[in-house]
């Protein structure tokens, strides 16, 4: 996998496919450092160098593993990390949001210190902070930049007018979204005002959180502790109406003899150059299944298709539990 993307137009350069890093050391099921690391390496190997991570996943562990994973070849990589949701690790289910500038500092040291850098390649608010002004947040990022610990800035689930707020005070590189075939809000206005500033786009969860592999065929597939059996996507009556979505996918996908999660991937690849999925996986085989979707080319009359098997709301059910929606497009 060669081509590469350029996210803002503050040169950064990544590959066409990032790796999202989360699941290796949280939320879906049982960790395996070692095949994790593996992963990223082989990820390096066949040409993807995107690694994204988040100092709430673990909470902190992950950041620590990616660290372990890229020493030695650090210059090789691009890291993109992520401060503002809190988790205490005594108890990691209460959850708090910060934007406060001395808490971008003092997050920002701390993921430095774990990831063993000297320097974070893209640094996000990875959720806003509804009681601290943006221009506050980004202002203290800015000055992470300045100070040459930080190369370019990032949201993540930021609404438009915030990102627009943002861009003002300093140059945003990428905003980070969900986006797939069954989450497609940003086409609601997120997307065009990135396109308008100038701001890449990362399209996080582009597998709809490993429901469009195909693989998932029924509630008891998810193992006991994945955090996916208390989404409401995933239960009820929604978790049929979706696999009736997968099964359209996945007709398509044999048609074209690839697998459905490289459709649903090569559709988010097909939506612009200034889009950079970064499907999660910690086993280097779906690691290798999802890079060759960068060589599929779908037609106009396959993206047709595919729309019209996923249109825009067709997915059962919300995203997130009613607690954690109220933080997204703030």
């Amino acid at each position: 996998m060669s081509s590469r993307r350029y996210l803002g137009s503050q040169g950064l350069v990544v590959s066409s496919q990032g790796l999202g890093c989360m699941g290796m050391s949280e939320f879906y099921g049982v960790r395996d450092d070692a095949e994790s690391i593996a992963t990223i390496h082989r990820a390096l190997d066949l040409g993807c160098n995107f690694l994204d991570t988040a100092d709430m996943y673990g909470p902190y562990l992950n950041e620590e593993l990616v660290g372990r994973a890229i020493r030695g070849r650090r210059d090789e990589f691009v890291l993109a990390t992520k401060f503002g949701v809190m988790r205490d690790p005594a108890n990691p289910v209460i959850r708090g949001i910060s934007g406060r500038p001395e808490y971008v500092r003092e997050a920002c040291e701390s993921s430095l210190r774990r990831l063993g850098v000297d320097v974070i390649d893209l640094y996000y608010q990875h959720r806003v902070d509804p009681h601290t002004p943006i221009e506050e947040t980004v202002g203290a990022m800015s000055e992470l930049v300045r100070a040459g610990k930080v190369r370019c800035l990032g949201l993540s689930e930021a609404a438009p007018a915030t990102l627009r707020r943002a861009h003002a005070v300093h140059p945003i590189s990428a905003l980070q979204s969900e986006y797939s075939l069954w989450t497609r809000d940003p086409e609601d206005g997120a997307l065009a005002t990135c396109r308008e500033l100038g701001v890449g786009f990362v399209a996080y969860s582009p597998l709809g959180r490993g429901f469009l592999s195909g693989e998932i065929e029924r509630f008891e597939d998810l193992a006991p502790g994945d955090y996916r059996r208390s989404q409401p996507r995933f239960q009820g009556e929604n978790f049929q109406k979706n696999l009736d979505l997968v099964a359209r996918v996945r007709e398509i996908a044999k048609e074209k003899d690839v697998t459905p999660a490289q459709l649903a991937l090569a559709w988010v690849l097909a939506q612009g150059n200034d889009v950079v999925p970064i499907p999660g996986t910690k086993r280097r085989n779906y690691l290798e299944q999802n890079l060759a979707a960068s060589a599929i080319t779908l037609t106009r009359d396959d993206l047709a298709r595919i729309n019209k098997a996923a249109p825009r709301g067709a997915t059962a059910g919300e995203r997130y539990p009613a607690a954690y929606m109220n933080a997204l497009n703030r």
